[in-house]
This record gives structure tokens, C-alpha cells and sequence, in this order.
């Protein structure tokens, strides 16, 4: 059946950097919508009923896992015989093997990237050092069998199944004149026409192809696997149409919204713009004016919404490679000056919560440290059994001793934050100002451009900060810029960065370190940290109390040395036509994937029950 409507228009305040390929030149939100909409066919998907990742049966027709003597767990995965990319070319295993290759391959780095650490494949070391020609762990042993092996010392990993995430790119777009071979021992790169003596992937071909601000892939990517196809992009709005061989999601559900746009909202005037047809669909509106505005309008207007918690938090990052904030006693100085309830009330009102740690309310972690959610273990069927009974209690009280009532809750306290920079030896100089070493606490910050933080910092940080000494400078600088300097792409000038996160359903902090323990983006180098992150990545798989105690660990590290100054996580509302049916964006991760089995329809189906419900202090 036809759909009633077939064009949606999408705003999002964040607005798109045009990254639409990989996370490797950076990870804007936005862009990751986008990517959601244009890449597909992921070897495996995140189960969230089952909280695990499973592997997706629209890709996967058979997976085997075997472990040999020395521990190494070996998974081949038979492929599905009718994936195809928007063009109508197969997709099959060598597509599998090409998009590892590339992600780990030096000429992503030497064109500005950051390729992605999978030191849990097997051979990966001696690829990446140059001392292997091929990358061992991975194996195409026929066209539609792929064998993936995670080195014993990587294992356990409490997200194992998440180690074989890959989705296909094609090498004919990407890397033309490329093959990938095996010829027993691995897989590697190759030139498909063997006379040619030179290496034909090169830093060089890549640049080209991907960076292009034309037509790279980067921006443009045009052959793709995911339900839509991008046709237009310019800077400020995507255009996508539906993928013609899109055969379906895991659960066998293709797009029926032909045309979909994708551009930045106001937050000065989203609400009056979906009101008046601009827009169809608002998503993550955060900003507690906006939220009440579109609430108020439930009733009078065609428009519902949708409420869900962040996975992710806002915060201060500090840029600790910098002498000014590299000091413990500084950060948490700096800290005790910011009135952070202040704040998040005047910002989120009732619909953000204070954090003091790494973490989001809505990741199931937190769920269950707070007892929002259940433990994920049964009492015995047999309540006499009392040495089942017993195991089950003392599981119980186990996961009720969790608490995050540990963390410091930095709260305005300027005579801690002063006696923090006495005995950090931090002295008042002639002109008011902390200094120690030729080194002036004259610091800068840069936030958001169109974000209106500055105004709450104004009346709740700066003052304060004067108070103890330290000057601060608040910089508005355009979204581009400022990620481009967060991810470090450029060199940085500015002491804090304001800046909003959400995580990857793998929650492993382990992988943006070093291997010397430096923390990326925050250049923040803690041995303690690393290696609660590691513990963490290191549990055995179904765990779930031994992963979530060194969780709250690493919390406890991280709000003690304070790479950032977290200060809230909140509840998303996502306001749109009634005409869009089928929306559940609270049950993914993020609209990209929520459009695939919504539909447009003037058949408005009214709901038994409210689709969001309000959050109070």
C-alpha cells in the first residue's frame, strides 16, 4: 500500500559537519543520523530487548564459533546471497574484508582520519607495524564466508559479539584499481591489475576519493547499503530517497517514506516552524522553553511527541594538555566554582538531571545503580531450595550495593576551590590573577555557536571563577570548528571546551586511550582510569554485576580526576506530525533508524496511552 504522504522534512539543532561516511573524521550526531539512513547491512545489530548484540539475520544466514587450544575464538559467518549495494552490484564477503582493511589502514591517518584500534583481530599488531603483509584474523574463504578471529588475550570482552560490527563500503567507489585478496593467511590489499608495479592505494587515491569536497565519499557518499541513498547535499541540508535494493532491516522492515530532508532547526523558532509545516519532525529538542513550548501545543496543534533519556551527557572538557588545566587540583578547583544545579535548572528546568560522573540516564548501567531497573537475574523456581535461595539473595544484595554515592557532587564552594590552588601552590599575582610557574590562570573556553549556554555561565561560573582568581573567557565558536578542535584535527588555543556526547552502544572508554594511558580529546594521561576502562571491556560476556562494578569504579576515578566537568544528562523529546505513524525513536538508537518502519498516513492512529511522560524535579 502506497503511503499517504511521501516527503519528510527533519530538523535536528545540531547541525551536520557532512561526515556521512565513517566516525573517523569525527562524530557529530547529526552525522551519525545520516549514516544510519546511508549504511546498512551490519554484521551484527544491538538486541535491546536482550541487551546484547546478536548477528542480523537479514545479513547472516549462519554463524559458528569454535576456540582453539590457545584460547582464540574463531567466528565464521556464512553470508545471506542477496545483499546489494544502491547500484545493484552484490555485496558479499570481500566487501566485509575491504571495509576492515580500510578502517585500520595507515593512509587513513595520513589523510587527517583516525582509523579505528582492532587489536582484538588477530595479526592485527604485525598488519598495522608493516611486519605482516596480511591480516591474519580475518579469512574469505568463499564468496559468502567470512572467518573472523579475536585473539585470546583480547577475551573476555563483555560485548564480544560487538567485536565483528562491520558494515560493507564499496572498494570500486572508495578505493578503484583495489582488490582485496587471501591467499590462505589473511586478507590484504592488493592492485586488482597485477602489471601494474606501484601501489595503488595510497594516501593519495583516498584523498581524492574520499575528501573530495565535490564528490568524495566522505560527503558524498554514492553507492551505499542502508535504506536511503543521499542525493543532494549542500552544506546545510541532505536529501535522501529510498534505496530500490534495500531488502531490510533485522527484522525485515524497509523505508516507505519516499524523500526525507535533513536540516538544521532554530532553537530560537523550532516549535513555531513545525507548527507551521517548515517541519515534520523535531529531533532530540533539549532546551526546557522549547519542550514546554511544544508540550502546550499538544492539544491545539496537529503534532505528538516522544520522550526518551540521553545515553550521553552534557559537559566541560578540559584540554589537559595545556599547562594552565593540566593540574588535578586546577580542574577540580574550577569545578567547585561552577553552580551546576544552578544551571541545569534554568537550562533543562524539569527535564534534566545533574551527573556526576561519565554516564547518561539512559544507559542501562545507571538504570541499574539507581534500581530503576531490575537486576537481570530470576528467583529460583523452587523457593524451598534454600541453597538456591540463598545464592539468589546474596546475588540480590550484590547488585543493591551498587551506589554512586560515592562521587563528589561539586557544588559552589569558592573557599575549597581557593584552599585547592594554595596548596597547589597557585599564587594571586598583580593583577588578580593566579599564576605559578610564568603560568596565568587566564583561560578560555569555547562553546557551541547558536547554543545559548553562554548566559547561564555568565551569572553561574564566571563571577565565581573571578572570585578565586581566574579569569575566564567565553568564545561562541561555529559547530564545525569547535569539533574540529575537540577531536584535536587542529591545534588548540582554548583551555575548556563546552560540548554534549552521546556513547556507542559498546560502552568501552578503553578504546579513545592510548596505549600509555592518555585519555584522546582530553589528552588526559591516568594509568588508574585506563585500567578500569580495561576491567570494564574485560568482563565475561552476561556478567552484568562484575561489568557495572567496574563501571561505577571508573565513575569514581573519573570524578575524582575530572578530565570534564559533567553537568547533566536529560530526557529528549522528539515532537512530530501525528501523520507520522510507527515512530519509535524511544526503542532505537536513533531517528535513521526509527524512520525505516514509521510511515506518513492522514489515518491518524490515536494512542491507548500518552507518548511521553513528563519528568519531575
Amino acid at each position: 500500500q502506497e503511503p499517504a504522504f511521501d516527503k519528510l522534512t527533519v530538523g535536528n539543532p545540531t547541525p551536520m559537519r557532512g561526515e556521512f561516511f565513517t566516525s573517523f573524521w569525527g562524530n557529530s550526531t547529526s552525522d551519525l543520523d545520516v549514516r544510519d539512513l546511508l549504511h546498512g547491512y551490519n554484521l551484527v545489530f544491538w538486541d535491546s530487548e536482550e541487551g546484547l548484540f546478536r548477528e542480523d539475520p537479514s545479513v547472516v544466514s549462519g554463524i559458528v564459533a569454535v576456540e582453539s587450544d590457545e584460547g582464540d575464538r574463531s567466528f565464521t559467518l556464512i553470508l545471506q546471497d542477496d545483499l546489494k549495494y544502491s547500484d545493484g552490484t552484490a555485496i558479499n564477503a570481500w566487501d566485509y574484508a575491504f571495509s576492515f582493511l580500510f578502517s585500520i589502514s595507515p593512509e587513513v591517518s595520513e589523510i587527517g582520519g583516525t582509523p579505528r584500534r582492532m587489536e582484538q583481530f588477530q595479526g592485527y599488531d604485525e598488519y598495522v607495524a608493516g611486519t605482516a603483509k596480511t591480516l591474519s584474523g580475518i579469512r574469505v574463504t568463499s564468496n559468502n564466508t567470512i572467518v573472523i578471529t579475536i585473539r585470546h588475550e583480547y577475551l573476555p570482552f563483555f560485548y564480544e559479539m560487538g567485536l565483528l560490527s562491520c558494515n560493507p563500503y564499496p572498494i570500486s567507489v572508495i578505493a578503484p584499481g583495489v582488490t582485496v585478496r587471501d591467499d590462505g593467511d589473511g586478507i590484504y590489499l592488493a592492485n586488482a591489475d597485477e602489471t601494474v608495479q606501484e601501489p595503488v592505494y595510497t594516501a593519495e587515491l583516498l584523498k581524492k576519493t574520499i575528501l573530495d569536497p565535490e564528490n568524495g565519499y566522505l560527503s558524498h557518499p554514492s553507492v551505499v547499503s542502508g535504506p536511503y541513498t543521499l542525493t543532494s547535499w549542500d552544506g546545510e541540508t541532505a536529501e535522501f530517497a529510498i534505496n530500490p535494493y534495500y531488502k531490510g532491516n533485522q527484522n525485515g522492515e524497509k523505508p516507505t517514506i519516499q524523500t526525507l530532508y535533513y536540516t538544521q532547526s532554530s532553537n530560537e523558532t523550532q516549535i513555531e516552524d513545525l507548527v507551521a509545516g517548515k517541519f515534520d519532525l523535531l529531533n532530540k529538542v533539549a532546551r526546557q522553553d522549547n519542550i514546554m513550548d511544544g508540550v502546550s501545543r499538544i492539544n491545539d496543534e496537529n503534532i505528538s511527541f516522544t520522550t526518551y533519556p540521553r545515553i550521553g551527557l552534557s559537559y566541560i572538557s578540559f584540554a589537559c594538555e595545556r599547562n594552565t588545566v593540566s593540574s588535578e587540583a586546577v580542574r577540580q578547583a574550577i569545578a567547585w566554582c561552577l553552580n551546576r544545579e544552578q544551571l541545569v535548572e534554568d537550562y533543562t528546568g524539569n527535564y534534566g538531571l545533574l551527573v556526576d560522573g561519565y554516564y547518561g540516564i539512559g544507559q542501562w548501567m545507571y538504570g541499574l545503580v539507581m534500581g530503576t531497573t531490575a537486576p537481570p537475574i530470576d528467583p529460583p523456581e523452587n523457593e524451598n531450595d534454600r541453597a538456591a535461595m540463598e545464592e539468589y539473595n546474596e546475588a540480590m544484595a550484590a547488585f543493591q550495593e551498587l551506589t554512586l554515592d560515592n562521587l563528589t557532587s561539586y557544588t559552589v564552594d569558592t573557599e575549597k576551590a581557593a584552599e585547592l590552588l594554595d596548596q597547589d601552590g597557585w599564587t594571586i599575582n598583580d593583577e588578580g590573577l593566579r599564576e605559578k610557574d610564568g603560568v596565568v590562570l587566564d583561560l578560555k573556553m569555547i562553546y557551541p555557536a547558536g547554543n545559548n549556554i553562554s548566559e547561564y555561565l555568565d551569572k553561574n561560573f564566571l563571577s565565581n571563577l573571578e572570585q578565586v582568581g581566574i579569569r575566564l573567557t567565553v568564545e561562541e565558536v561555529p559547530m564545525n570548528e569547535l569539533l574540529s578542535r575537540w577531536y584535536q584535527q587542529e591545534e588548540r588555543d582554548e583551555d575548556m571546551i563546552y560540548l554534549a556526547s552521546n556513547f556507542d552502544l559498546i560502552f568501552d572508554p578503553s578504546a579513545y586511550f592510548s596505549a600509555d594511558g592518555t585519555w584522546a580529546y582530553t589528552s588526559l594521561a591516568d594509568d588508574i582510569l585506563y585500567a578500569e576502562a580495561v576491567a570494564m571491556r574485560s568482563t565475561e560476556p552476561g556478567d552484568v554485576l562484575t561489568y557495572v562494578q567496574h563501571w561505577v569504579a571508573f565513575q569514581e576515578r573519573f570524578n575524582q580526576i575530572l578530565p570534564m566537568i559533567p553537568i547533566y544528562s536529560n530526557i529528549y523529546f522528539d515532537f512530530y506530525t501525528r501523520y507520522l505513524q510507527n515512530y519509535n525513536i524511544d526503542q532505537n538508537a536513533t531517528w535513521g533508524e526509527a524512520i525505516v518502519p514509521a510511515f506518513l498516513s492522514d489515518v491518524v492512529e490515536e494512542p491507548e496511552e500518552a507518548e511521553g511522560e513528563m519528568v519531575a524535579d
